[in-house]
């Protein structure tokens, strides 16, 4: 007998094993949250409790800047798709957050990410994953290592930068001493990066950090008496540079008003709310309080404030312009600029590549935004602002 021999495949089962081969070529190359017609990106942040604003406003910005490329047919064809999600600002919860965002809505990257605390808790995380975040409400030193992470791109100055120009101003134009000075912080990674560069800008004046009163509070928290209670035992002190959140600040600068001080905040403070609860308690409390700002006055007259305007008015008609939506608004900008030159093909390497490719970027705030394989924030521009008695900002010069 012959043994049997096993028949050749027909054409039609050959057919099927190439068009499977060819799935499963599109499979292995399929880009978690790229589709041909959209990118869908997350935010952790807060958007309850006492940080709520900043969540709110930083994914305003984004989702305006956002809304705008959709309405003129999105990048490569692709609309843009926003995931935010509440981390209540607590470490604990924003890792679960960001595991959800990245496992199970499967976003490309992460965008406007907001508290220092927050994202140090995931940032291993997301590296071990190498998912790209893009523009986060923090300036912590954590964000910025040099050479900088990969994945990890930043549009603002940072905390440092802003608590240096503070102490600038304070010494050189102010004339207050180094030991005039009080510091007062939320105590976690947002005012550790603020003291960093308060400390590192005293020793630039020849003052001892070590003998400066450094006090603060439980992050979500409003208890400021033990702070107050040791800055009123130092009748010497001239200034409070504070890196707090608005509610916190204004609670302090309430209790201290009596003592004639001159209180200095840095931009994730929410300025419009922190001038709004100080004018609500009278015109004494607000006027002359200094808040550092990343971006320039929302209600300025310059190209991309207009532009931003135009499109808060467009998208967001019942919003006023704030310095953290603007924030937002122009990260996105620089987000949008760096998805054109990605192309088609957008991968995170891409992305990576084309924000690295990105020099002097002029959007038309003053200063243009460059970044590098060796450089991966964009601007370090710190803008001077001071509140009147109603609440308001006008500009200040901080040199």
């Amino acid at each position: 007998m012959h043994a049997l021999r096993t028949p050749r495949s027909s054409p039609a089962r050959w057919a099927l094993g190439v068009l499977a081969m060819l799935a499963a070529g599109a499979a292995s190359a399929e880009v978690q949250g790229v589709s041909p017609t959209e990118v869908t990106f997350g935010m952790s942040a807060a958007f309850s409790g006492t940080a709520k604003e900043l969540g709110r406003q930083t994914r305003l910005g984004f989702e305006v800047a956002f809304a705008g490329a959709n309405d003129a047919g999105g990048i490569a064809g692709r609309k843009l798709h926003l995931v935010a999600l509440d981390d209540n600002n607590e470490p604990k919860r924003a890792v679960a957050v960001v595991r959800e965002l990245v496992e199970a809505k499967r976003v490309f990257a992460l965008v406007g990410t907001v508290g220092s605390a927050a994202i140090q808790a995931y940032l291993p995380y997301l590296q071990e994953k190498g998912i790209l975040m893009f523009g986060s409400l923090s300036g912590a030193d954590f964000l910025r290592n040099d050479p900088p992470d990969r994945w990890v791109f930043n549009f603002r100055a940072s905390y440092a930068e802003e608590t240096e120009a503070l102490v600038r101003y304070l010494v050189k134009v102010r004339r207050f001493q180094p030991a005039q000075i009080a510091f007062f912080e939320q105590q976690d990674s947002y005012g550790a990066a603020g003291w960093r560069g308060f400390a590192r800008q005293l020793r630039r004046f020849d003052a001892d950090p070590d003998h400066v009163l450094r006090v603060g509070y439980q992050r979500n928290t409003v208890d400021v008496e033990a702070a107050a209670k040791k800055i009123r035992a130092n009748p010497h002190l001239k200034a409070v540079v504070m890196v707090a959140t608005h509610h916190p600040a204004a609670k302090l600068i309430e209790r201290l008003k009596g003592m004639n001080l001159v209180f200095t905040n840095v931009s994730a403070v929410v300025g419009r709310e922190l001038g709004d609860e100080l004018a609500r308690l009278g015109p004494k409390f607000a006027e002359g309080v200094v808040v550092t700002q990343v971006v320039p006055p929302p209600t300025s007259r310059s190209t991309a404030v207009l532009k931003y305007q135009e499109a808060l008015k467009k998208y967001a008609p019942n919003e006023r312009p704030d310095f953290l939506s603007l924030e937002g608004y122009l990260a996105g900008q620089v987000l949008l600029e760096g998805l054109r030159r990605a192309g088609e093909k957008l991968t995170t390497d891409s992305l990576v590549e084309a924000l690295e490719g990105i020099k002097n970027l002029e959007l038309g705030i003053g200063v243009p935004i460059s970044f590098g394989p060796s450089e991966h924030q964009g601007s370090h521009k710190v803008w001077g602002t001071v509140l009147d008695q109603a609440g308001n900002f006008r500009p200040l010069d901080l040199e």
